[in-house]
Parts: structure tokens; sequence; C-alpha cells
């Protein structure tokens, strides 16, 4: 990954994360990757697209992240990979197809830990949206046509399934300051506003990262 840029996107259900992801990817001229990985990860891993959708950032509870590092580091080829459970293969595929990604082209990458997979690499920008619950519980309204309380329980079942996913394969916590670089409301800035910031931190780190 010579010079290029992955700005990975985290996002609160209903913060309108994929369409920033998108819009930035635009400005940018580069692919936005969200649904779009799990097509490549299943091509790469010669696992069934379908399986990538199914279990798509959803935690487990069986299983050491240590291990699957372990196996990460062995490769597909070992014994440990050919005995380890299909969601922690279909995760591995992931890990893997994201850093291919980013050493080949810049890109924003939506969710799935990218953020992590992409932790040794110094062009990433990580960056977690938010927004309030009235904006967001209107956009899931909307989005879905549904009332008031089922959006609501939409967004907290969202959130509750994204952030296990995160806080256990990785070593950070979803949605804490700590865990990105940038966090930014939808909800303060509109969205043109948060791509438009995205942009201009990532320029600023770009030029800190290679000066």
């Amino acid at each position: 990954m010579k010079g290029n840029l992955v700005i990975t996107i985290g996002r609160q259900c209903g913060s309108d994360g994929k369409d920033i992801g998108m819009k930035l990817a635009e400005k940018m001229g580069v692919k936005c990757y969200d649904k779009e990985l799990l097509a490549q990860a299943a091509k790469n891993s010669g696992l069934c697209q379908e399986l990538f959708e199914s279990h798509d950032e959803k935690p487990t509870s069986s299983f050491l992240y240590s291990l699957v590092m372990d196996t990460y580091s062995m490769g597909y080829n070992s014994s440990a990979y050919m005995d380890m459970p299909l969601n922690h293969k279909i995760f591995l595929a992931q890990f893997d197809t994201i850093k291919k990604l980013a050493d080949q082209e810049s890109c924003v990458i939506v969710g799935r830990c990218a953020d992590y997979a992409l932790a040794d690499y110094p062009n990433t920008l990580s960056v977690f949206i938010t927004a309030s619950d009235e904006e967001r519980i209107a956009r899931l309204k909307d989005l879905y046509k549904v009332d008031d309380a089922k959006a609501k329980d939409i967004m907290v079942k969202t959130d509750k399934k994204r952030s296990s996913y995160y806080n256990y394969y990785s070593s950070k916590r979803w949605g804490d300051a700590k865990s990105y670089d940038l966090c930014l409301s939808s909800t303060a800035l509109g969205i043109d506003g948060v791509v438009d910031m995205i942009l201009e931190v990532a320029k600023a780190k770009q030029k800190w990262v290679n000066r």
C-alpha cells in the first residue's frame, strides 16, 4: 500500500453512514465497499456469497480472537483453518479481502471492522458517524415504512449487533472516540458537511504521515 488512501466508516444505525461513504467515494473518485465487500470476500475465499450475507456483521460467542489471528498468520491451508467453524472462516475472508483492497487501491470501506484490519496501514483514516436518536428513528421510519416503535427497535437491535461484532473481533470499543481518528455527527453537520470534514481531515493526516 504505497500512496493508497483508505477511509473506513463505522456508523450508528440510521446515521446515514452508508450515504456518507458513497458521497465521499464519489468526491474522491474511488469505490465505496459495503455489501460489495462480501462479494469480493466470497470470490477470494471460494465460499458461497449467501453465507457471507447471512453472517454479515454478526457476533459469535464461542471463539477466541487470538485463535483467529494465529490461523490468519498461518494461512488458509492450515489444519486449524480447515477445522474452523464457518462464521470464523467468513470473518477471516473479509479481514483478508479488506487488506487486499487497501494494497490495491484507494477506497472507502463501510463497517466490518475495516479500521481494525487496517490498523497498521498509515494512510487509513478511521471515522465513526453518529446522529441524534430522533433523526435516526425518522430516517428508519422512512426507509422501512414503519412506525416509531418499530424504527426504534430496528435501531437498537442493529447497533447492538454491530457493537457486539466489533467489540468481539477487535481490541477496541465500538463507538468509543478513542477507537477512531474522527467522530462526527450527521445531525450537527449534515451529510455534505460530514463528507467535507472527512476530506479535510484525510488531507491533513496524509500530510502528517508523509511529512
